[in-house]
Parts: structure tokens; C-alpha cells; sequence
């Protein structure tokens, strides 16, 4: 008997051994090449059973394939990783607890599956029996484990079965894909990194961005020198490293330098640079595919976020099944899907979700990292509660799996502090090497402004505030809430000042990009501009006031801050003052905290201890926040179900964005908006509907029920979707009256829905 993996005469022995193939080819990067050849040959060993077959021809339904692989690893190779990634080759990574593997036995699934499903074959050997039939030769036994005959209860054990899994999985679909596709599996051989030729690239551009730059001549300087210090660097040996350089140093192409060196010196197959905003994202993607796609061709550069796909398919060609635009736009969404691609560029939650997900979309790409450069942008966006288990799988990553990391802001949390509890989450401690040396002195060069410190006790009204706004031709107002900004806004309109704007994320990316241009243009003539926002400006926006104003917050944040002021240093000095609102409000949870510490700083120190320019001030601040926060205690389920090896309950727990978002389409274009409300109406929720009106969309929290977000429900308009269905993601705004033209989307009745 022919026995087939799918549908469409896929031998089940062909594709057994491609998938064995291609996954310990995989896992190779890492010294785990023959446990993931096994895997690959008992993924399907559950296809051999006649209930799978009788599937595959519509006969029968609910079957369970994947658990006799996952038993005879089990069994016969007492490998736990292997069975663990088998098993969860279909449903997801499960728990690998003793008592969770024993449930995997035949007769215990056939007598009671959790799934409610039946098993191929009740008879284990029957399955064997057939595989070796087919000419399959399985291995006697392990000779060399990577990962031994039990799992550790660490972060970093995790990781080791989430990497295993990522090969398996990655090569599964593969060659499932290549089947379906009707083309042979490597059909489209993956584009090379080719550092060095990609860094004389990016050299050359430098010089040129040098040569026309119209900053100060100190600041050009600075930014030399820094991508020289980032190139003598790449040099040393892989592992952790931090890149501490001010706002304006140029640190995101210096980074890029740093790791193309890096990987050309060791050998290094890919870049994947992890930025924390979507906005940041798409321009820094932009700029990598301008430099360097021109040279090495489509497909270099891979972007990966929560819009990746949304691009709408091209038509094929009149006559023809497919063209090569219809050919490239798959091969994107396949480098998005397993990073295949040298230079990939991703966002804070995809990478980091990934890391702890269980799923095998999600993991599919891991693998990838191994041997890899990982540069993380603006890390002090990593969320406090969840450092722990980060920085533990992190510098496991760099350690076993021979890649480096490299964490870079212009404000570095001092997470060496909390070696002790990485070390013992994830047998590896977290001491990163700095790139940029201290004797260059940055910081220091770097100021360009001024910092006026508030009275601790000194509150300022938000009439007081305005009045000094107001009073000020060129100026840049930062505050902490939405309702701030709104407050200020009001009493700067009531006053008929010229030249005000608002900028903050209850508008839509077009509103905030038109604002941002007339910004600049008005700074650049000279006119009057007054910009209230959010902190929504103090990361990844190139702007230039020659003075910020900044509510009392987290010491980091008043040095982003700072650094759009006076930025490119044009100016002898720049001002920057602090101020306490009356009405004094703070996002909830780290954020508060961390404006405590602040506070706390400036009450010991006075105004002459808090220069923003100093690492020792910063160390003291994280030091402080550290012992006051204990991060390592938050998260005790999330610390407890890595303990217990759950991988389900850890991708459950792990999460960057807490509180669930909606997408809401809003009026800023009243044409736009009603075409695309009637195209969302008239064909469904769509890929490309998404791509078009996601620059006229606002994120909120998606509203409780009850009290007064049913406010806001009320206006919310579920989005259609094919055969009748409704959107839960995305919504129309049916308010055209309830978008402000300066203030954007901000519903009266209910705050709590705003995104900060």
C-alpha cells in the first residue's frame, strides 16, 4: 500500500524524509542536527495508521497523528525535546511535566483523547511496523543529544524545545508548501547576507549623509566617531552588548554597521533589527530597502509586523497562473512568516512574543536567530514586569545558540542589576559589554540644552502653563495623558495664539504625519509653533524645537525629551524645563513608579545632581526603580508556568500589550473615510482594505461593557467580514462629527479607552 502524507499523492516516505532532511539542516546552526532529523521522522508517524488515510479520501474526521510520533519518542529514544516538538507540530507546544508526557500513551488517548479526537492506530508497533516498510531506517538510538533525556525548569530549557520546534515546523511546512505549490522544495533559494559588500554600501551612504548633514559641527563629530567605536566593536567575539549614545548620535545606522561587521568577521547569517513602534518600523524598513535592494535585489530586506500581508496581492498576468510580481509578493510573505531573509526588521511584540509563543506560526521563525545579530532599538521600552524572563532567554540565545544581541537607547537600563534572578531563571546571568567607551564621553559632548528642574513642591496651573506657552514663538510641550494634552490645547485656542498644533495617538498616522510636516516647515521658516503631544513624540521623531517643555515623568523619558531640543545642535543652547501640572496624572503601573523615582532624585539631589547627561545619574535612577518595582517577583504565574515547563500557559501570560486594542476607522478625510466604509460594506473586511485604511485608523482600548464605555459602543460599527460575519478587530467610527481636527478621536464619556 501507497501510503500518503496529503492529499494530491504526497508519499507519506517522501515526505518524512524531505522534512527529516531539511529540519536537521535547520537545527545544524546549533548542534542539534540529529535530534531534529528524528523528529522529522516521527512527526507523521501517525499518517501510517488507515483512520489517516481514510481522512485523507473524506471517510473519516478527527484524528489524532501527531501523538504516536511524539510516544515513540518517548519510548524508544527517551528524548523529551523531541517528543515535545512532534506532539506539538499541529496543536501547539504543550506541557512537558512528567505526568503531561505519561498522558501521551496509546491506550490512555484511546481511552479517554482531551481533544475528543481518535487516534490513527490504537497500536503503536503497527505504526513502526509500516514505517520501516516504507524503507524508512529510524536511528536505533540518540548518539549524540543535544538536549538529553530531560528538560530543566528554566527559561533557557524552553527556549532549547521552542528551537527544535521551530525546525521541525519551519521544515514541515516547507515541503508541504512545495508539494502544493507543484514545485520542487528549494525551489527559491534564499538570498545571502553578503556583509561586507552591504557595509561598503552603507559606508558610502554615511560619508554622503556626512557631507550634506547641516548639524553642528560637534554633533557630526559625535556621530563619526560613534560608528567608528561600533565598527571596532564588531571585532570582538558574539555575545551581549549594549550601544549607549545620545538622542541625534546617529546610533540606528551605526548599529547596522556594527552588525554587518560582526557578522562578515564571524561568520554570521543574518540581521534582524527590533524596533518597539510600527511607525519606526516602516521608515527604518523604507530607508534598508532605498540602500541596499538596488544592489542585492527583492527580498533582502524582510518586514515583519502586524500589517505584513496586508499589501494587496498583484493579478496575475492575462493567460497566465502566475507573474513574477504575483511570484515575489509569496516569496514576502513567506520571509515573513520564517525569516528567511538576511536583513529582517520587526517589531518589539512579534519578536518577543515569538520567543515565548508555543504556537507553530509564531515559532516557525526561531530558528533563524540562531547565529544571528539581533539589534534592539530604544530598549527601554521593554516592559519591567517582564524583564526577568526576557533577559534570561535572551543571553541563553546569545550563549548556546551563538548569536549576539545587542540592546541600544539613549537611556540604557542598568539590567546588570538583575543578574542574580536572570541567572537563576536562565542559568545565564545578563552583563552585556558596552560598544560606545566612556572616554569618548557622548553625553556630555552631546548636550545641547539646558535642563530647568522644578521646586519638588511647585505645581504649575494649566493657565499658568498655556500663558508661558503661548509666550514662546518656538516651543514643544510634552505631557502624560491624553486628557493633559486636550486640557492644554483648550486654553491655548481660547487664547487665539498662532500657529498651534496637538499631536498625540488619539489621531490617525495621516493626521499626526500631516501635522509633523507643517511642524517642520514652520520651524525651518522661522514662524511661530507651538506643538502640544504625548509622549508619543519622544521616540523614532526627528524634530527640532530650541525649547521643550516636559511634565514631571520617568527620568528616561525627560532625556528623550531633551533630545528634541536643540537636536541638531544649531543653536549655543537649547532649553528644556521640567514642570509639575496641578492636575498631576500618570499612565498607571511602571510608568508612575518610575515618575516617583524621578521625583524622589530630584528631592535628594536637588537641580545641580540631575544632569541627564550622566550614566551614573542613570545608574542610580534604574538602581532605585529596581529595588522599589522588584521585577523579579512581578509575573508569578508567568515565573511559575516556566517553572512547570507549560508552554501553553507561558505564551498565555507573556504578553507586552496587557490590556486588548481595537482598530477604528475614523473621519480625518471625510471622502476617504465614507469610500472606505462603503468598500468595507460592499466586498468584506479585506487584506488590502487594511493596508488602505490603516493610516485613517485609531487604536483604543477595546471598551468594557458597562458604565461608561458603553458610550463608546455606541458608535462603534463592527467591520463586515465574508458570510455574514463581523469584525472583532476592527470598527468604523459612525460619529462623523466626533473627529476633532485638532485633537483627533477622544470620546468625552470615556477616557479609559484612550491608548496613552
Amino acid at each position: 500500500m501507497s501510503y500518503l502524507a496529503h492529499s494530491g499523492g504526497h508519499l507519506l516516505t517522501d515526505h518524512l524524509q524531505t522534512v527529516a532532511h531539511l529540519a536537521g539542516e535547520f537545527a545544524g546552526a546549533f548542534d542539534a542536527a540529529e535530534e531534529a532529523r528524528l523528529a522529522g521522522l516521527l512527526h507523521d508517524l501517525g499518517k501510517y495508521g488507515d483512520l489517516f488515510q481514510a481522512r485523507l479520501q473524506g471517510k473519516a474526521r478527527g484524528i489524532d497523528h501527531w501523538s504516536a510520533g511524539a510516544w515513540a519518542a518517548l519510548e524508544r529514544y527517551r528524548a523529551v525535546a523531541v517528543a515535545a516538538a512532534v506532539q506539538g507540530h499541529h496543536i501547539g507546544l504543550q506541557q512537558i511535566e512528567k505526568n503531561a508526557l505519561r498522558a501521551l500513551e496509546p491506550a490512555r488517548l484511546a481511552a479517554q483523547h482531551p481533544l475528543g479526537l481518535r487516534l490513527s492506530e490504537a497500536d503503536p508497533e503497527v505504526l513502526w511496523r509500516r514505517l520501516e516498510e516504507d524503507g524508512i531506517q529510524a536511528p536505533e538510538s540518540l548518539e549524540r543529544s543535544a538536549y538529553g533525556k530531560s528538560i530543566r525548569p528554566t527559561a533557557s530549557a524552553m527556549l532549547d524545545v521552542r528551537m527544535l520546534f521551530s525546525a521541525l515546523v519551519d521544515a514541515d511546512w516547507l515541503d508541504t508548501g512545495a508539494h502544493f505549490a507543484g514545485e520542487p522544495v528549494g525551489a527559491h533559494p534564499p538570498v545571502a547576507l553578503q556583509p561586507e559588500r552591504a557595509l561598503e554600501i552603507l559606508l558610502d551612504h554615511l560619508s554622503s549623509l556626512a557631507a550634506s548633514s547641516t548639524a553642528a559641527q560637534g554633533l557630526r563629530e559625535i556621530r563619526r566617531e560613534l560608528a567608528e567605536a561600533c565598527l571596532k566593536a564588531a571585532e570582538e567575539p558574539p555575545g551581549l552588548w549594549t550601544l549607549s549614545a545620545p538622542t541625534g548620535a546617529g546610533k540606528t545606522l551605526a548599529m547596522l554597521a556594527f552588525g554587518l561587521r560582526h557578522a562578515a568577521v564571524h561568520g554570521l547569517r543574518r540581521l534582524i533589527t527590533v524596533i518597539p513602534y510600527l511607525s519606526i518600523i516602516e521608515q527604518t524598513a523604507a530607508i534598508y530597502r532605498r540602500l541596499l535592494e538596488p544592489h542585492f535585489g527583492r527580498g533582502y530586506v524582510c518586514e515583519h509586523h502586524s500589517l505584513t500581508g496586508t499589501r494587496e496581492e498583484p493579478k496575475p498576468a492575462p493567460g497566465r497562473e502566475r507573474d513574477g510580481d504575483t511570484e515575489a509578493f509569496r516569496r514576502e510573505a513567506l520571509l515573513a512568516d520564517n525569516w528567511e531573509a538576511p536583513l529582517v526588521v520587526t517589531t518589539s511584540v512579534q519578536f518577543l512574543e515569538s520567543l515565548f509563543s508555543n504556537r507553530p506560526s509564531a515559532c516557525r521563525k526561531l530558528h533563524r536567530l540562531a547565529r544571528s545579530v539581533i539589534l534592539f532599538d530604544e530598549v527601554q521600552t521593554i516592559p519591567d514586569h517582564l524583564a526577568v524572563p526576557t533577559l534570561a532567554t535572551l543571553s541563553w540565545l546569545a550563549k548556546r545558540y551563538h548569536s549576539t544581541v545587542v540592546f541600544a537607547t539613549a537611556t540604557q537600563p542598568a539590567f546588570s542589576h538583575l543578574d542574580r534572578p536572570v541567572r537563576a531563571l536562565g542559568e545565564v546571568g545578563w552583563a552585556p559589554r558596552e560598544i560606545a567607551p566612556r572616554r569618548l564621553q557622548l553625553f556630555v559632548r552631546a548636550r545641547r540644552a539646558h535642563v530647568n528642574w522644578p521646586d519638588p513642591d511647585q505645581a504649575t496651573s494649566w493657565e499658568e502653563l498655556a500663558a508661558e506657552v503661548a509666550a514662546t514663538p518656538q516651543i514643544l510641550c510634552i505631557v502624560n495623558l491624553k486628557r493633559h494634552a486636550r486640557e492644554l490645547m483648550q486654553q491655548l485656542l481660547g487664547r487665539a495664539v498662532d500657529g498651534v498644533f496637538h499631536l498625540s495617538t488619539a489621531m490617525c498616522p495621516a493626521h499626526r504625519q500631516a501635522v509633523l510636516r507643517l511642524v517642520r516647515r514652520r520651524l525651518r521658516r522661522g514662524l511661530s509653533c507651538r506643538l502640544v503631544s504625548t509622549q508619543c513624540v519622544e521616540a523614532g521623531v526627528d524634530i527640532d524645537f530650541p525649547v521643550v517643555y516636559r511634565a514631571m515623568g520617568p527620568l528616561e523619558a525627560i532625556a528623550q525629551a531633551a533630545g528634541r531640543c536643540n537636536r541638531e545642535g544649531r543653536l549655543a543652547r537649547g532649553e528644556v524645563t521640567i514642570f509639575r501640572p496641578e492636575d498631576e496624572g500618570y499612565p498607571p503601573g511602571a510608568y508612575r513608579q518610575a515618575s516617583d523615582v524621578t521625583k524622589m532624585l530630584l528631592q535628594s539631589k536637588g537641580p545641580a545632581g540631575m544632569d541627564i547627561t550622566s550614566p551614573a545619574l542613570f545608574e542610580e535612577y534604574y538602581r532605585t526603580f529596581y529595588q522599589l518595582a522588584r521585577p523579579e517577583q512581578k509575573r508569578p504565574e508567568l515565573l511559575e508556568a516556566i517553572r512547570r515547563q507549560d508552554f501553553a500557559e507561558v505564551a498565555r501570560r507573556y504578553r507586552l500589550i496587557e490590556r486588548d486594542s481595537i482598530n477604528v476607522l475614523v473621519p480625518y478625510k471625510r471622502a476617504v473615510y465614507q469610500r472606505l466604509a462603503e468598500q468595507v460594506h460592499a466586498r468584506g473586511l479585506t487584506a488590502a482594505w487594511i493596508r488602505r485604511a490603516r493610516p485613517y485608523t485609531v487604536g483604543i482600548y477595546r471598551p468594557r461593557r458597562g458604565a461608561e464605555e458603553d458610550a463608546v459602543w455606541a458608535w462603534l460599527e463592527p467591520a463586515p467580514v465574508a458570510r455574514g460575519a463581523q469584525s472583532d478587530e476592527w470598527f468604523i467610527y459612525t460619529n462623523e462629527e466626533g473627529y476633532n481636527r485638532s485633537l483627533g478621536l477622544m470620546p468625552d464619556d470615556a477616557p479609559s479607552v484612550w491608548l496613552v
